[in-house]
C-alpha cells in the first residue's frame, strides 16, 4: 500500500485549515488501520512567522508520520480543461500513488488541465475540486474523486453546494471554479463556453 498525503497551506507562519487535515488523515488512518491511534497534526508541524506562501507536504501511514517537507509554492496556471473519462479511477484518499490521475493528465491535449467524467458525471480535476456556477449558485460536484480540505470549508460555510452534475449539463453553466488546500477560492475561475 502507497502512503498517504496531507498538503497543507501555511500563511504567516500558520497552518490553514489544519482542523480538516487531521480530522480527513485520522479518517484515512482509521478506514485502513483501524486500531491505530490518531495524529494531531499541530504537534509535528516546525512553522515561524515568516513562513508565507508555503506548501507543507505530510506523509504518513498506519505507522505514523514518515516525512514533512516545507517549500515555496508556486500556483499552476489553469485557463482551459479538456473533458476525459473514466469509471474505474478511484482517490477517495489522498495517495502518493496517482498513478491514474497522471495517466487521464496525459489525456489533456493541448489544454492545462483535465476535468474528469467518472460514469458520466463531473467530478474533479487533476489537482482540485472544481464548482460550477449557474448565474446565481455555485455548484460543486457531490461525487467527486476527492472530498478535499477546501470543499469541506466551503460547503460548511455554505458558499458552496453539492449537486449531481452530469458533463452534458457543462453548457448550462457560466464559469467553473478550481481550489484546494493551496489554491484559495476564486483565485482560478475559467469561463465555460458552451
Amino acid at each position: 500500500m502507497y502512503p498517504f498525503i496531507e498538503t497543507i497551506r501555511i500563511e504567516q507562519g500558520k497552518a490553514c485549515n489544519l482542523s480538516y487535515h487531521n480530522e480527513r488523515l485520522n479518517n484515512t488512518l482509521h478506514h485502513f488501520w483501524p486500531d491505530c491511534a490518531g495524529i494531531e497534526l499541530g504537534e509535528y508541524l516546525k512553522l515561524t512567522p515568516e513562513m508565507n506562501g508555503m506548501k507543507c507536504r505530510v506523509i504518513y501511514d498506519g505507522s505514523g508520520i514518515k516525512e514533512i517537507s516545507y517549500e515555496a509554492y508556486q500556483m499552476r496556471p489553469v485557463h482551459s480543461l479538456q473533458l476525459v473519462y473514466s469509471d474505474d479511477i478511484d482517490y477517495t484518499y489522498k495517495s502518493t500513488n496517482r498513478e491514474e490521475l497522471n495517466s487521464l493528465y496525459a489525456q489533456r491535449e493541448t489544454a492545462d488541465d483535465i476535468l474528469v467524467v467518472r460514469n458520466g458525471y463531473l467530478t474533479d480535476t487533476s489537482i482540485s475540486n472544481i464548482a460550477l456556477y449557474d448565474g446565481n449558485t455555485w455548484f460543486t460536484p457531490s461525487c467527486p474523486l476527492l472530498k478535499g480540505i477546501k470543499r469541506a470549508e466551503l460547503l460548511d460555510k455554505h458558499l458552496i453546494q453539492e449537486k449531481e452534475i452530469l458533463h452534458t449539463q457543462l453548457g448550462s453553466y457560466f464559469r467553473i471554479m478550481l481550489f484546494n488546500a493551496m489554491i484559495d477560492w476564486g483565485q482560478i475561475v475559467i469561463p465555460i463556453d458552451a
